[in-house]
Order: C-alpha cells, then structure tokens, then sequence
C-alpha cells in the first residue's frame, strides 16, 4: 500500500507514547494505513493484531464505502487506487507481486470485475481465468472455469454479477453471475469453499416480490424492456423480472438513444442525459429508476438537483459507470474522458431522505493512463 515514510528515530518515539493514545491515533487512520502500520515494527504489530483492536477497527472500517479504481499505463505500473468516504485521499495499492503469484506474463491484460469486504476479482485475458485477490490475507487463487468455459475480459464486463463474502474470518466468498443460455437466464454460482459451481434456471415470475432480501443481476438491457433475474434463498428458483416503463411518455424519453447513456445495478437504472458542445458532450440531467416491488416495472426514484448538475456538468468524450445499491443508499460513480484527462463523479442518495450528496474526490492523476476496472466495494476489515 501507500509508503510509510519514517525514520527508525520517529517510529521508536511513537511507540514510546501511552498504548491507550496510540490505539485513538491509529483508530482514526484508513485501513490501508493501518495495515501499513503495522509494518513499521514489531510493537505496532502486536498491538494492531491484538483481538481487541481488531473487533474495534473492524466495526470503524466496515461502516465505510470505497470506491476502487484499477488503471494500467501502458501495460505497466498497474495500479488500483482506492477512496473512502471516510477519508480525504486515494490510497495506492500495489497488486502486481500478487497477480504475479497466478499470472507469469509481464504484458498480461487485467481487468477488475468486482469487489466485496477484503476480495477482488480480476480477470485475465490471455489465460481466460477469474483471479481472486484477498488484500489482506495476501491469499490468490484461480477460480475454475465456470460451466460456460474459459471466458476473456471482455465476456466478463457486465452489471449482472455479485460477490458476497462470507464471515470475514473464513476468507470464503460466491460469486454470481447471469447469462443467456438458449433464450433463457440462467444463473451460475461458484463457492469458494466448496470449490464448485451450480447453475440454476431463472423463472418467469407472477405477482409481487419480497425485494428486501434479492439480489437483481441484469440478464439484458434494452431501451424498452430489460430481462433482470431476482435471486433470493437457494431453495427458491431464481425469478425472471421484465422491468418496463409505465406509459408513453415515459418510453419515449428512450426514443433518442444519441443524448442517453443508461447504467444498471442492483435492481436500479441510471439515465444520463447530455448536450452536444463543439466536439464534445456536457452532462445536464441524471435519473435514478428502481424495480418497483410492486408492479416488476420501472419506478421513477429521483433527479440530481440542478444545482449539483450545474458542478459537475463539465465536457466529456467518453463516460462509463457504475451503481451500487445497499442499505437505503443508491451510490453512483461516472468516469468521464475528455482529452485524456478523466475525470470522476461519486454520487450518493439517501432514499429515506431523500437528500443527494456530492462526494468530492481529489485528483486520481489519471491522464495518460488505460481504465481498466472501477467498482464500489464495502466491508473491508483486518481479518
């Protein structure tokens, strides 16, 4: 992770404080400068793996959403970078010595897929293969090739996927994900402890839906109707969602796919709208529709209020995305490139409230440099 810079001098001082003083110190730190840390020397060691400490900084850490994004120059110096809400900087971390552990090939095309409490999933294209990377248990491994068989990069960059880990302390974790198989979803789930995959064929749904407890992977999108797989208990079949819009107006706001760009996550839909500006396109409005546990249609949630549009509606070549909803907050990130300059926007909502915040990020200092993955991620800890 990030370097610690400090002279043997300054860190013996440090420890020499009152053990109660350096544990508030530390307890106010990230986890990535904790874990640091706890490099420095054997005392500080001791006292961060301390049971104690850990439950402590576990139940601080846990509470706190990152955003990681995992950039590439030139194939070279392949860097994820991380941001807490929590924090006020982007934290480095150094993956390469541990891709290295699975993956031989210097030039090898990496990208990250997803990230759940301390896993990360990268996949290799050349090899055809899923990485799991614990962070802080160093532990990496080789997922088998799902039932589909090997799959490059570009057959993993979907919104129909999750990971769910498991109790911090057993390090295991499923990984989800929808395909079209014959016309029909079908979800594959692989167990980390088992080691296995099992597939399960989603159904057509009739009725209402308990939604409190699913996940919603996007099986299709289109501008009319999407095919979204509801997935509850493993003792109920997986259930088919077709989501459209209400009536005509609504669907016409579709029509004109040229000033649109649409992102799926966790049962929700984003739709940004942009105007053309010389060579360029500037954002002016964003949407958030929801699954209505009701109905199986889209559901109008709520607009980004005009004054936050009025900040971050700046020029843009390119724009990509990501959604994340959980625990009554509806989080969203865009990547925008405009000569090769990025730029990222980290958006959140507060359903019961109402309220949208605009969470500013410092400089990623990313010109120059190849996207190659960006995911939110929640529940890191030091086990």
């Amino acid at each position: 992770m990030d370097e610690y810079h400090s002279s043997d001098t300054n860190a013996l001082g440090f420890c020499l404080l009152p053990s109660e003083l350096i544990q508030s110190i530390l307890f106010s730190l990230a986890l990535p400068e904790i874990l640091r840390m706890k490099l420095v020397n054997k005392f500080l060691s001791y006292l961060i793996s301390d049971q104690d400490f850990i439950r402590q900084c576990n139940l601080r850490s846990r509470s706190a959403t990152w955003l990681f994004v995992y950039k590439k120059r030139w194939r070279r110096d392949a860097i994820l970078h991380g941001f807490s809400d929590q924090s006020n900087r982007w934290f480095k971390i150094c993956i390469e010595d541990l891709i290295k552990q699975v993956v031989f090939y210097p030039d090898e095309d990496i990208y990250l897929l997803t990230a759940s409490g301390n896993i990360f999933l990268f996949a290799s294209n050349s090899q055809k293969a899923v990485i799991a990377v614990n962070l802080v248990s160093k532990a990496v491994k080789k997922i088998p090739p799902c039932p589909l068989g090997p799959r490059g990069t570009s057959s993993w960059r979907r919104s129909g996927m999750k990971l769910v880990p498991e109790s911090s302390d057993s390090g295991h974790f499923r990984f989800l994900f929808v395909e079209l198989v014959g016309n029909s979803p079908v979800v594959f789930e692989y167990n980390s402890e088992t080691e296995k995959w099992q597939c399960r064929e989603a159904r057509e749904g009739k009725g209402n839906f308990a939604g409190n407890d699913c996940m919603f992977l996007n099986a299709h999108n289109a501008p009319q109707e999407s095919l979204v797989v509801a997935i509850g208990s493993e003792y109920i079949p997986p259930k088919i969602l077709r989501p459209r819009f209400g009536n005509r107006e609504q669907q016409a706001s579709w029509v004109n796919v040229n000033d649109r760009r649409h992102v799926y996550g966790d049962g929700h839909v984003m739709i940004m709208r942009s105007r053309d500006q010389r060579r360029a396109k500037v954002l002016c409005s964003i949407e958030v529709w929801g699954i209505s546990l009701r109905s199986g249609n889209w559901e109008y949630v709520s607009n980004v209020p005009s004054e936050i549009m009025e900040q971050i509606g700046k020029p843009y070549g390119v724009m990509i995305g990501c959604l994340e909803a959980r625990n009554g907050r509806i989080r969203v990130v865009l990547m925008s490139n405009y000569e090769g300059s990025w730029d990222i926007i980290w958006l959140t909502y507060h359903q019961q409230s109402g309220v949208w915040n605009w969470v500013l990020l410092p400089d990623c200092k990313m010109k120059g440099a190849n996207l190659a993955g960006i995911t939110f991620s929640s529940g890191l800890s030091l086990t």
